[in-house]
């Protein structure tokens, strides 16, 4: 990694273990701890994999990052920000359909764009986590529970203005799609073809046919 200005990640300051400012960007040495960390799960990424995918030593890692649990959180943090933005966007479709169909579109992108991490971060740590540490796994839940709660709001919405599938509530709707993408992930990581994938969102959507 090309060696940069030091700066902050999240208020914190990056500074070598003597005090000094370490040379390297914090924001492309977060960008390289996800991608371990998706790859490998939080359990499985040693700190030595972390410190060569980033260009850091030890001690930077901990000057600047905290931890390798605080890393992990920040790593999440970019994920959320970064890579999840398209569900709050294709939640704001005008009505469930279009809603559903704009954020499984947007999730076949992310999952069939060429990465070899294919799976959903969240979905491969949850497992990874599942476990090996409590801490993290919970951490991991937590988060997704504000995620799934997305999903809850946009159907009550539907709800009350009658726009759901025949004889589905908010609930199940949100449970449906939430299983939905996460089998795609699961199955994005196994090695599932485009076509495979997009089978399945298809069919997810067919449920409105019915109406």
């Amino acid at each position: 990694m090309n060696k940069i200005e030091s700066g902050d990640v999240n208020g914190v300051a990056c500074t070598s273990g003597r005090g000094r400012p370490r040379q390297f960007d914090p924001d492309a040495a977060l960008v390289a701890a996800l991608k371990v960390f998706w790859a490998r799960g939080y359990e499985g990424a040693s700190l030595s994999e972390l410190t060569e995918a980033m260009g850091i030593t030890r001690p930077s890692l901990y000057a600047c990052f905290g931890n390798k649990e605080a890393l992990f959180r920040k790593a999440l943090d970019l994920y959320e920000n970064s890579q999840l933005v398209f569900v709050r966007e294709g939640l704001a479709q005008p009505n469930s359909r279009q809603a559903v169909e704009d954020v499984l579109r947007r999730a076949l992108v992310l999952l069939t764009g060429g990465s070899s991490h294919r799976a959903c971060f969240g979905v491969m740590s949850a497992v990874a986590c599942s476990t090996f540490d409590e801490s993290m796994r919970t951490e991991v839940i937590a988060r997704r529970a504000a995620y799934d709660q997305e999903f809850i709001t946009r159907f009550r919405r539907a709800e009350i203005e009658g726009d759901l599938p025949e004889g589905q509530t908010a609930e199940s709707m949100a449970a449906y799609v939430l299983c939905v993408l996460n089998g795609l992930s699961v199955m994005a990581s196994s090695g599932a073809s485009h076509e495979q994938l997009h089978l399945v969102a298809s069919t997810a959507l067919s449920l409105w046919k019915a109406n």
